[in-house]
């Protein structure tokens, strides 16, 4: 895995400036930092979550980020809707003096094409591309790690490139190897385990992306940049020997 900087892609404009509240249910408050996904409500997201692992709140269960909102579980024996925006809204007054650490930046290699990237062929004919283009353009992007979810370390990588945007399979598999690399809509990711799943399949990496027997659970963490180098077959075969 190799280590460089890259450009950041362009993010669409910023639309909520401070946050706001939602109620999710009877446990859960959600919190909003802007209508569309955009670098600085994802960087809102970020600061939040590292006030709060800094600074837990009493009877809060987990935090789940998305691309520009936190879902809070709290427990409701011990706190009220009221009572536990009052402690946010604290919060969110800080966060401007939160600092984020500098990012990693990710490299990743991928296989494309062939048995490991079934959908190259279609998605290229579909936007009237060669597959080498399509594959220039999927790697030549550098990828911000929005949030993690739907499994155990799978990242929700953005954006694609526009000229690479395409829509989910009307029918997903059923089965989807682990490392394969997907694209739906502006996003791209990588599937850590075998599930089924509905996104256009361009590659596959050897590497693993969810390492239960590790101390770092997920190759990639919110907040990562990710490049993707494409690899050949043969390279492909000898990494996942490694």
């Amino acid at each position: 895995m190799r280590v460089r900087r890259y450009t950041l892609p362009r993010m669409l404009p910023f639309a909520v400036s401070h946050g706001r509240f939602q109620r999710a249910s009877d446990q859960s408050l959600l919190i909003y930092f802007a209508d569309q996904i955009t670098l600085h409500a994802h960087e809102r997201v970020r600061q939040l979550l590292r006030l709060l692992e800094a600074e837990p709140i009493q009877g809060i269960r987990n935090l789940h980020p998305a691309y520009c909102s936190v879902l809070v579980k709290f427990d409701p024996l011990r706190r009220r809707h009221e009572e536990l925006e009052e402690i946010l809204q604290q919060y969110l007054a800080r966060l401007d003096g939160v600092t984020l650490p500098e990012p990693r930046h990710v490299e990743i290699p991928v296989c494309y094409g062939g048995e490991h990237g079934p959908d190259l062929n279609d998605i290229s004919t579909a936007h009237g591309m060669t597959p080498a283009q399509v594959i220039e353009l999927h790697s030549s992007t550098t990828y911000l790690v929005y949030f993690l979810g739907f499994v155990p370390g799978f990242a929700y990588l953005g954006e694609l490139p526009k000229a690479l945007v395409t829509s989910r399979l009307p029918t997903p598999r059923r089965s989807v190897p682990p490392g394969s690399v997907g694209i739906a809509g502006n996003q791209t990711g990588v599937y850590p385990v075998a599930t089924p799943g509905g996104w256009r399949l361009l590659g596959r990496t050897p590497f693993s992306m969810f390492r239960p027997k590790q101390n770092r659970l997920s190759l990639l963490s919110i907040g990562d940049r990710v490049r993707f180098s494409p690899i050949s077959p043969e390279q492909f075969a000898a990494l996942e020997r490694a």
